[in-house]
């Protein structure tokens, strides 16, 4: 972290922490605004009418220092948006962040921000947020793009990516320009309310400083007891809520006459939140999925021709284009796998009557013409991956895409296998793509299984790297094939650690991926799931995953208030 300028050393900040029934960890926020130092004048903690002892510990936290106040809402809000609010009301500082009780601001984070701020006489100053999964520790930066380096912006629509950042607690604010601008979160139980209130803060034109620091860890409990709001994805009613956020930023941004971040937030739905739902679409019952579907389509019945005119072969807007083409859910595992990161299109690739590239001979309306100009580094090429644990083999192969591939000519594949949570050197072996039958290329390598046993335990990703003949390199993920043998447990033996158990799985994505475990104690999962599965084993002539069964969803994370 920079250090302060000297004016920004007094007390200029209030921290608003929100909490509800979140006893175990709202401590660990407080303590987190507090340590910030002698810039942060007050930490106003506003708890939703918990039942769980939080009010006493936070009264506890008062009574050890001055700055710490608790107000306490007599009944619960259900959203986070009246807490809040709430908060903002009591704030005296000039300056104003907010914090989840299940988060933490990380050393020096006001510190820096406050410096912008001043340094750039700003209105609103944004760093980098982390997301921070738990137990684990991995951590994803959050629109990294936007914080790679220090900028100072007169005017939002200057830098109109500002709009898929809808968090509002990586951001320091003038209490003054919220105040002026009657800028609020939506109250009561309302999800998403970020997305409201970013876009009410953008259409009111403040000048914007941004920083590459770490400002605000999110942190991510996948295993808790209550669901997050914004991972609390397996119900419709979750989807009607944030597209309903979506449409209402939308219009708050073309009413202030912000046309051209009116025009991103429409880009931005398309890009993050539709491709988000439609890669988790097939784990999902035939209900929700047909609800789904028919909420969508009403929702992108509102997008016009200009929001379709720049790149329509967009994943995103290739997904919203193929739900428009068709009354009834349709496609769904190719829609995921073009809902993934980096995008893959899967075969069959289909041609109209007139031989223009189309979605499929059903849907010969969804036209896939622009691939064919698409440059060799964005195209969503699919490649497929067969790894069998027994033989300790991986089986690459790249699929031509209307001749594309062809034309830009693969050489070589780089295949890097990346542990999950742990930092530390990824596996990398380059091999070169032979022509096979079918218009595709193929590679073959060992998977050095006790490597990366040794290295780490848990799930290694894999990651590919496509070259071609001009130089030019394209990175994606591998489509992980199913049949029989492929996707399941494996015990096998190891000289070095006696006993592995290997699992290679398709995330929700579709991409493969590998689990590793050691000894006795990788081995027993594995046979106490095996036990579990005796009593109930699907019919005859039905497997799990097959037409008429569901797939459970994973586990997620706790509610915020």
């Amino acid at each position: 972290m920079r250090p302060p300028h000297a004016e920004a050393t007094a007390a200029s900040v209030a921290v608003v922490v929100i909490g509800h029934d979140d006893v175990a960890h709202v401590g660990d926020a407080v303590r987190s605004a507090l340590g910030q130092g002698p810039a942060v004048r007050e930490v106003v903690a506003v708890d939703d009418c918990s039942a769980d002892g939080s009010a006493a510990l936070l009264d506890r936290l008062a009574a050890d220092d001055p700055r710490v106040r608790v107000i306490r809402l007599p009944v619960n809000s259900g959203g986070c948006g009246t807490p809040r609010n709430t908060g903002l009301d009591a704030v005296t500082a000039p300056y104003v962040m907010f914090l989840d009780s299940d988060d933490v601001l990380p050393p020096g984070a006001v510190d820096t921000l406050l410096t912008a701020a001043t340094g750039a006489d700003a209105e609103v100053t944004g760093g980098l947020c982390v997301r921070r999964e738990l137990p684990s520790g991995r951590e994803v930066p959050w629109e990294p793009g936007l914080y790679a380096s220090p900028a100072v912006l007169p005017h939002p629509a200057h830098r109109p990516r500002l709009v898929h950042d809808t968090l509002c607690v990586n951001k320091l604010y003038a209490t003054a320009f919220l105040r002026e601008h009657g800028i609020r979160f939506p109250d009561g139980r309302f999800p998403y309310e970020d997305i409201v209130f970013t876009a009410r803060v953008w259409a009111a034109a403040p000048r914007v400083a941004l920083v590459p620091d770490r400002v605000y860890v999110w942190h991510v409990r996948r295993s808790a007891r209550r669901l997050s709001i914004s991972l609390d994805r397996a119900g419709i009613g979750n989807w009607r809520a944030r597209t309903h956020a979506c449409r209402t930023a939308h219009e708050i941004l073309l009413d202030a006459g912000q046309k051209r971040l009116a025009r991103g937030a429409r880009a931005k739905f398309l890009d993050h939140d539709l491709r988000m739902y439609a890669r988790e679409l097939p784990l999902r019952d035939e209900d929700h999925r047909r609800a789904w579907w028919a909420h969508t389509r009403t929702v992108l019945a509102d997008y016009d021709a200009a929001d379709w005119a720049r790149d329509p072969v967009a994943p995103g807007r290739l997904i919203a284009r193929v739900v428009l083409a068709s009354p009834e859910p349709r496609d769904l595992p190719r829609l995921r796998e073009l809902a993934s990161r980096p995008a893959r299109l899967l075969p069959p690739y289909a041609r109209a009557l007139d031989g223009t590239p189309c979605w499929s001979a059903d849907l010969p309306g969804v036209a896939l013409e622009p691939l064919l100009t698409r440059p060799a580094s964005l195209l969503p090429l699919a490649v497929d991956a067969e790894l069998r644990p027994r033989a300790r083999r991986l089986r690459l192969r790249l699929h031509d895409l209307y001749g594309r591939a062809a034309q830009a000519g693969p050489s070589e594949v780089e295949v890097e296998w990346r542990h999950r949570d742990r930092k530390g050197p990824a596996v990398r072996r380059t091999l070169p793509l032979r022509p096979s039958a079918g218009g595709t290329w193929t590679a073959q390598t060992p998977v050095r299984l006790d490597r990366l046993a040794s290295l780490a335990t848990g799930t290694w990703d894999l990651r590919l790297r496509l070259r071609f003949r001009d130089g030019s390199t394209r990175r994606v993920t591998a489509h992980a094939l199913t049949g029989p043998g492929l996707l399941r447990r494996h015990a096998l033996p190891s000289l070095r650690h006696a006993v592995l158990l290997v699992h290679p799985y398709a995330t929700h994505s579709g991409s493969l991926a590998l689990r590793v475990a050691t000894g006795a104690r990788g081995i027993t999962p594995l046979l106490r799931a095996r036990l579990r599965r005796l009593p109930h084993r699907p019919r005859a002539g039905r497997r799990p995953g097959e037409p008429g069964t569901v797939t459970p969803p994973p586990r997620q994370s706790a509610f915020r208030a």
